[in-house]
């Protein structure tokens, strides 16, 4: 039994620099999923048809853009806006009408009886959940980019699909406009009591609450104003000439957690806004992030995350209710042509993190929550033999899974997974960009004082505030 321990020392300082740590984190599992029951790359859908750019409409791939706990072996997985790597109409971003999904799989961790790492997991497909409002949307008819409508075939009365299609979204109004079809998940989280999941995008940016069963919209929460652009476009270049304030296009709220009493939702761009970028300085790194209350659908407070080695942030999620680890990364490695260089996990407080409502970004960075970090995953792949260029670009999601036993120790576990775009044939190479899991063990005393708590503590009804009628427009998502 093989055992690989990445020892780390880092100092801290206020608003971002770095406190005395020792932290030991290992490899324990690594997995892959290529197919279903469907067959090799596809998932269980089963919409057998071909999207506008030529890819299958039950194309399997993306899903390591946001991971989430439901119980035991059983975790969802939520792809991007789906598979516009392929070269389609770039007026649209080579967006097309992919359905929104979130995939359910059984990830089967099991003690390894062989050489290797400790722990096996073999990833199975369950279920494919498509993304729906039963009211209606807004879709692009396609006459100014010379496509067809983005408006899915698949539609009915009460089922109006959300899909990634750039130019589903209505010009007359700013990105945060909730009847937007467009959409582009980034992270997920399940409620305590397995209702529901919650779902961060990066288009306006949003954050939805989805009933699992079906997934139909039931509830979208108050995000800050100065979180959206004014005039949304279907390209980045576009969206950049005309506006000057607001998330960076394709940047929005990309990460998500839901503290272990499932009373609180923290979202977090992955860079710093338009404004803040053009101002220069500090603030140019300063990532924000929004503390919602469940119960009333309002953001609370707003917070400042800055950057130290990364070009952005990927994921949050949380240890306890005021400590969360956030996934920062470069856009280097598998799939990207290079070798993987910073896929680091952060330990970041907010219990007397200052509110930067209001603040410039400049000023909200000397404001900034402080960080430790607590795991190095390019260091820790090293260790174990994975090479820089074997290591995914994309390291997206992360969840905390089911404890394990190691020799006696109770081991927490973290689950990290890759989008790889939906190229699981990466330069040509068959299989050579699969959709990955790799599982790492930690103890209570890696934390370093800090406290773990396993999710789903809340109380078992804790991921239906709507039922209170409080929040932004109640069920349905209105």
């Amino acid at each position: 039994m093989r055992k690989a321990f990445l020892q780390m020392s880092v100092a801290l300082v206020c608003g971002g620099a770095l406190l005395p740590m020792q932290a030991q984190v290992s490899l324990i599992a690594k997995g892959t999923l290529t197919g279903s029951a469907a067959g090799p790359n596809k998932d269980l859908s089963g919409l057998n048809y071909t999207l506008e750019n030529g890819a299958p409409a039950n194309l399997l791939g993306g899903l390591g853009s946001g991971i989430g706990h439901v119980s035991g072996d059983t975790f969802v997985a939520v792809p991007d806006r789906g598979p516009n790597a392929i070269p389609y109409n770039s007026l649209i971003d080579d967006t097309a009408s992919y359905i929104a999904r979130v995939q359910t799989i059984r990830m089967n961790l099991a003690p390894n009886k062989g050489a290797g790492l400790p722990y096996t997991i073999a990833p199975t497909l369950e279920d494919t959940t498509l993304l729906s409002s039963p009211l209606p949307l807004v879709y692009g008819d396609g006459t100014a980019y010379g496509v067809p409508s983005g408006k899915p075939a698949l539609n009915s009365l009460l089922q109006n699909y959300f899909t990634g299609r750039s130019d589903n979204f209505d010009p007359k109004q700013s990105s945060g406009d909730v009847q937007d079809a467009r959409l582009d998940p980034e992270s997920i989280r399940v409620s305590n009591d397995g209702l529901t999941f919650f779902v961060s995008d990066e288009y306006g940016p949003y954050v939805y609450q989805f009933l699992r069963r079906s997934g139909e919209r039931i509830r979208t929460f108050e995000l800050p104003k100065g979180f959206d652009v004014a005039h949304p476009g279907t390209t980045t270049n576009n969206e950049l000439a005309t506006n000057s304030t607001g998330r960076v296009p394709n940047k929005g709220m990309e990460g998500l957690a839901l503290t272990p009493n499932g009373r609180t939702l923290v979202g977090m761009l992955q860079t710093a806004k338009i404004e803040d970028t053009n101002a220069g300085g500090a603030g140019a790194n300063l990532l924000r992030m929004a503390v919602i209350d469940i119960a009333s659908g309002k953001t609370v407070h707003e917070y400042g995350y800055l950057l130290t080695t990364g070009s952005g942030v990927s994921d949050i999620v949380a240890l306890n209710d005021h400590e969360f680890l956030v996934d920062e990364r470069d856009g280097k490695g598998l799939g990207d042509g290079s070798k993987a260089k910073v896929k680091q996990l952060f330990k970041i407080d907010i219990a007397n993190a200052t509110d930067i409502t209001g603040m410039d970004g400049n000023t909200a960075a000397a404001a900034a929550v402080p960080k430790t970090l607590f795991l190095d995953i390019v260091k820790v792949l090293g260790a174990n033999g994975f090479a820089p260029e074997q290591i995914p670009a994309k390291i997206e999601g992360i969840a905390f899974g089911p404890d394990v036993k190691q020799n006696g120790t109770t081991l927490h576990t973290l689950w990290v997974a890759n989008d790889n775009d939906f190229l699981q044939d990466y330069a040509g190479v068959v299989g050579s960009n699969p959709n990955q899991f790799f599982v790492f063990g930690f103890t209570d005393a890696d934390l370093a004082g800090s406290k773990y708590e396993p999710e789903g503590h809340g109380g078992p009804l804790s991921g239906l505030g709507w039922l209170n009628g409080q929040g932004q427009g109640g069920p349905f998502g209105w």
